[in-house]
């Protein structure tokens, strides 16, 4: 039997003999010189880390384009590095599942120092601070999803957490943004030395988000005599400090048990799914889809890898935007979102499946062909029209890939606004075009708003995804129930907040209320209301 870690991988051909493509870099060397000179810190050590992300670095390191390795960084679930990355020697077995049913496997092991900023880690804490010390350090990325870059709760006030770290100050940070700009301010007592903070996360302008966000606290700090006004300075000054834009696009969801299955079949031990107290999914392995995508905007102070030698694509900051546009207000997002929320009153449970669905499939293609193409923003480097038939005849469709609409459905109300109030907007703004002629992306609005009632389309309750604004938004739907003739979702539906954009006064909430008493009218009125708009 094989397991997965160091020692294990030097039996080359055993791992060779099942199809698994293993690292071509002396691991030892490598590691010695990280050590030394460290140039790339990750914070957040999750699945699309290690599937997507550390992968353009093995590539770098197998063809001698990279010397060193990565230093994963687990700022929220210490477990994961407990239980995912030391008992494997911080090593990933990466599973990428073609939509024919063919599973290309390989071994990533650029991640050679797997830590936690865990206070009671001594010497996690003293690592972290000695590679921010350090002027080889070049980049700090992150992907800890969106919610980890605010700084403040749904009244604008500043979080328990955060408030604590601002009276605190530096010496002892507990929330993520704290402790980066804690760790920026002892590089900055060091030497001034330059480096470059990269948000990889899938979230808009997450390097201005960033910024933001590291630059509020150092202020703060400032304000209550922990920091000096130069500390600002540098973090402001582009010489040294840079936050730029990225773009990331890649599914890697949870685990999936006929991965492991596959994997255990082939004699591979150890390859049970881990799901820890804060309810992170991993495994000694992860699933992913084949395509990716990752645009950065070029913009580092001192140097950075060859990624663009393994894939990324580095461009200006006007490019990325565009990219970022083209997939989340027409090629990608607005799709999942209507799958979403249409899949969870459907009683699906793949998102696969619901593109076997000729009326979900139809659903999805008019959003993104007849709708969204009209609209769209070319950025260039990737054409539009090529990138939405590779989402729908691929990327969707793959059988292999364990997506859920529940998961997709996770904080709708956060994306509504972009993932089609652009559009309306879009259509709003253009001579030649009419908010009022669009069909399918007022029907997956009203479709979220018959999602919010909780109840499916053969009339059992469900439990809805977790959402920032799921009691506001039920309670505005309180009390509406299957066969009611007459219900108010103006509330919803005028709420610039959500849209960006007051429905009506495009002349289009009438239409949803429509739409949606259409929806209510009993079980299976769901279906036959899909049925009737797109076909």
């Amino acid at each position: 039997m094989l397991k997965l870690n160091r020692e294990s991988i030097e039996n080359k051909s055993a791992w060779e003999a099942i199809g698994v493509e293993l690292p071509e870099f002396d691991y030892n060397t490598v590691l010695h010189k990280t050590k030394e000179e460290p140039k790339w810190v990750h914070f957040g050590a999750g699945n699309i880390f290690r599937g997507f992300i550390a992968n353009t670095n093995q590539k770098l390191l197998d063809t001698g384009k990279a010397d060193t390795g990565i230093v994963a960084v687990e700022s929220f679930d210490f477990e994961v590095m407990d239980k995912v990355y030391e008992p494997y020697d911080n090593l990933t077995l990466l599973v990428l599942m073609n939509a024919n049913g063919d599973f290309n496997k390989k071994v990533i092991g650029s991640i050679v120092e797997g830590i936690t900023t865990d206070k009671s880690r001594t010497s996690d804490n003293e690592r972290l601070v000695s590679i921010f010390e350090n002027p080889s350090l070049q980049m700090v990325s992150f992907t800890i999803t969106e919610k980890g870059y605010s700084l403040t709760d749904a009244s604008g006030n500043y979080m328990t957490v955060i408030q604590k770290d601002i009276e605190n100050g530096p010496e002892s940070p507990l929330h993520t943004m704290s402790i980066i700009t804690s760790l920026a301010y002892r590089r900055y007592q060091k030497g001034k030395f330059p480096m470059t903070f990269v948000s990889m996360d899938n979230c808009s302008h997450n390097g201005d988000k960033l910024k933001q966000a590291v630059i509020t606290i150092a202020k703060e700090w400032l304000g209550k005599g922990f920091v000096e006004e130069g500390f600002i300075n540098y973090l402001e000054d582009e010489n040294k400090i840079t936050f730029p834009l990225s773009m990331i696009d890649k599914i890697t969801p949870r685990p999936s048990e006929t991965v492991k299955e596959v994997l255990c079949n082939e004699g591979i031990e150890d390859m049970d799914v881990i799901i820890t107290s804060k309810n992170s999914y991993m495994a000694p392995f992860v699933n992913a889809e084949v395509s990716e995508y990752l645009v950065i905007e070029d913009k580092f102070t001192n140097g950075r890898p060859m990624l663009e030698e393994a894939g990324i694509i580095f461009t200006d900051r006007e490019t990325v935007n565009k990219v970022e546009t083209m997939k989340v207000t027409t090629c990608l997002n607005p799709l999942h979102t209507a799958l979403a929320v249409s899949g969870c009153l459907l009683g699906h449970t793949l998102i696969a499946d619901e593109m076997k669905d000729e009326t979900l499939k139809k659903f999805v293609t008019t959003i993104g062909y007849e709708e969204g193409l009209k609209v769209v923003v070319d950025p260039g480097i990737v054409n539009p029209k090529a990138f939405l038939d590779e989402v729908v005849n691929e990327r969707f469709a793959n059988p292999f890939i364990p997506d859920t609409p529940q998961r997709i459905a996770t904080d709708t109300s956060q994306k509504m606004g972009i993932r089609f109030g652009e559009t309306i907007k879009s259509y709003a703004k253009r001579d030649d075009l009419n908010p009022e002629d669009l069909v399918a992306i007022p029907l997956a609005i009203a479709t979220w708003c018959r999602y919010l009632l909780g109840v499916d389309d053969n009339g059992k309750e469900f439990v809805l995804s977790p959402d920032p604004l799921i009691e506001d938004l039920q309670a505005l739907v309180e009390g509406i129930k299957l066969g009611d003739t007459t219900a108010d979702i103006s509330g919803i539906l005028s709420n610039k907040k959500i849209f960006g954009i007051d429905l009506y006064e495009v002349n289009l909430g009438k239409k949803i209320e429509g739409m949606f008493m259409e929806m209510i009218k009993g079980t299976g009125a769901v279906r036959s209301t899909l049925q009737k708009y797109v076909g």
